[in-house]
């Protein structure tokens, strides 16, 4: 019997927390998506694992027993998993970076020009993750370092050294009412539908709606995208408006949208983001302090 390793990181969380609730918070997935997953682990092993209540999910005996061991089971995996990757990448002297939408802006190709004068032989991999996944690719082990957006979730659990920050903007469509002005305040953006990333991707999602700066008022959805040509079409299209770093105006420059400063939300930072297990790497740490050096005094 095959069982997905995705199926057994939900159920290891379910016991963990004996809440759906808070289970799926932990995995930043919606809880009918945990619910049908943990339903279909059930299926496959022939057995219920958790007595269901108002108070909670409670292991069943059967339940029990799979907890003592799916822990275990996960993290030998993951650790053969990653050694694999990285043998292989060791072997090409390659090093895989995961990025989200511009990485380090300007600043990415003298960051790989200079990594690969340190490190002759070796090249970069430049990975571009979509927004589904905030880390990268570095949580599930298909990076060995990362430029991401901060902040993101899980994000306590890894190593990060912010780069440099800069204001965060929106983007409209052209003809749009309020891109005929020099800038605009983000309350006058609040009743305005937003493209917004993936639902399970949480506190990344949350950030990029201004959710913080809402006072509770909860963002009105107007399409859901997870990739930067989806986000510009949709734009495009009038579906909405969205945050973005200033950057975005030069990288993702496109007719009909308008770039325009947003006043009353806090910037955007960019990081260099590892595991705690690379803090020995050496070609990591090259990566990490070419990217600390050229990034310096770019906020």
């Amino acid at each position: 019997m095959d069982v997905d390793t995705r199926l057994l990181r939900y159920f290891a969380a379910v016991a963990a927390e004996g809440n759906l609730t808070r289970a799926a918070a932990r995995l930043y997935v919606s809880q009918p998506a945990l619910t049908k997953q943990i339903r279909q682990l059930e299926g496959l092993l022939g057995v219920e694992l958790f007595v269901r209540s108002r108070a909670g999910m409670a292991l069943t005996p059967a339940g029990e027993a799979l907890a003592g061991r799916v822990p275990g089971l996960l993290t030998e995996w993951n650790l053969a998993l990653r050694e694999t990757r990285q043998a292989a990448g060791r072997a090409a002297r390659v090093l895989r970076v995961g990025f989200l939408a511009s990485a380090a802006n300007e600043a990415t190709p003298r960051i790989i020009a200079e990594f690969a004068r340190r490190q002759p032989g070796w090249r970069v991999d430049m990975r571009q993750a979509s927004w589904s996944d905030p880390t990268g690719g570095l949580a599930d082990g298909e990076v060995d370092t990362a430029l991401l957006r901060l902040p993101f979730p899980g994000q306590d659990r890894l190593r990060v050294r912010e780069l440099f920050s800069e204001p965060r903007w929106v983007a409209l469509a052209s003809g749009h009412p309020l891109a005929a002005r020099e800038s605009i305040a983000f309350a006058d953006l609040l009743d305005e539908p937003f493209v917004a990333a993936p639902a399970d991707t949480g506190a990344w999602r949350d950030y990029w709606l201004g959710v913080d700066e809402r006072a509770d008022r909860a963002p009105r959805i107007g399409a859901v995208t997870d990739q930067p040509d989806e986000w510009l079409s949709a734009i495009a299209n009038g579906y909405g408006i969205a945050l973005a770093p200033e950057s975005s105006a030069r990288f993702y420059a496109r007719p009909g949208i308008t770039y325009r400063p947003v006043i009353g939300v806090g910037p955007s930072r960019v990081g260099v983001v590892w595991k705690a297990e690379s803090d020995a790497d050496p070609v990591v740490r090259a990566f990490v302090e070419c990217c600390t050096e050229l990034c310096s005094g770019t906020d």
